[in-house]
């Protein structure tokens, strides 16, 4: 047996420090209202493939489109699409394959 002190889950933890993007899947109406979403800018983008570094943590609602994120550095890849909420932290970086074009809301955390 080796003498390895760090394992497999340590190591991904080392690699990825908490860094990863969270969907959740069509929010109830009161969740949206609760967070502002109809009040922040809107952004949209066609297909094709969009490389993203986060400086700020990012929350959006997508209200139309399709995406496929893959964070750099990790075989982590999200789909979301229409109707999810979806946060990226602040120092991720990935790369959207837009499979459908987006409009989304969008919130921006400086902190």
């Amino acid at each position: 047996m080796g003498t390895a002190s760090t394992s497999p889950d340590t190591m991904e933890a080392a690699r990825l420090p908490g860094l990863s993007i969270t969907v959740e899947k069509n929010p109830p109406e009161a969740r949206l209202l609760q967070l502002g979403v109809k009040s922040w800018p809107k952004w949209g983008c066609p297909p094709g493939r969009f490389p993203l570094k986060f400086d700020a943590a990012l929350t959006c609602y997508l209200v139309k489109g399709r995406v496929r994120a893959a964070v750099k550095g990790s075989r982590e890849c999200v789909e979301f699409g229409a109707g999810d909420l979806v946060v990226f932290p602040k120092g991720l970086s990935c790369t959207w394959d837009v499979v459908v074009g987006v409009d989304k809301h969008y919130n921006f955390d400086p902190s």
